[in-house]
């Protein structure tokens, strides 16, 4: 990617499609929770899952080659630099959009902040992917309009 070329925001159906969330924590919970919640068909392969087991199909053991056969797009969300690393550069060789949550520049796209409310939906990041705080507060003030649409 481009450092200084600002990011296209995308909306895209994902009903049905099928999204690998790869990692079992707080941050790939969150994901999956949110793919879920847009349709999408989501499955995480993890050792452990700290998530909801609603709608996502858990595979209880470590990445393995493979996993991203047939995906849509895929989420490295582990604590483990190499599986993350790994996830990635499969994901690219299958031409898979992949989210890395700990390298910026292994990304083919940004998992967004998703605010919701009278029936708008928005997507944040912050202009270069790197703030996260100005992301984080960008969204809490988005919610707050969304919300005066209900």
């Amino acid at each position: 990617m481009t450092q200084n070329t600002p990011h296209f925001p995308l909306f895209v159906d994902l009903t049905g499609k099928r999204c690998v969330v790869v990692g079992g924590g707080p941050v790939a919970a969150r994901r999956a929770d949110v793919l879920a919640r847009f349709g999408a068909a989501v499955t995480v392969v993890s050792p452990v899952w700290s998530g909801s087991a609603g709608n996502i199909q858990w595979l209880r053991r470590p990445y393995a080659p493979g996993d991203l056969d047939g995906a849509y797009l895929a989420i490295a969300a582990t604590d483990r630099r190499d599986v993350n690393h790994r996830v990635g550069c499969d994901a690219r060789a299958l031409g898979i959009p992949v989210a890395v949550a700990d390298r910026r520049e292994e990304c083919t796209f940004f998992f967004p902040a998703v605010c919701e409310g009278g029936g708008a939906v928005a997507g944040v990041i912050s202009q270069e992917g790197t703030d996260h705080q100005r992301a984080a507060e960008a969204a809490k003030a988005i919610r707050t309009a969304l919300e005066g649409l209900d």
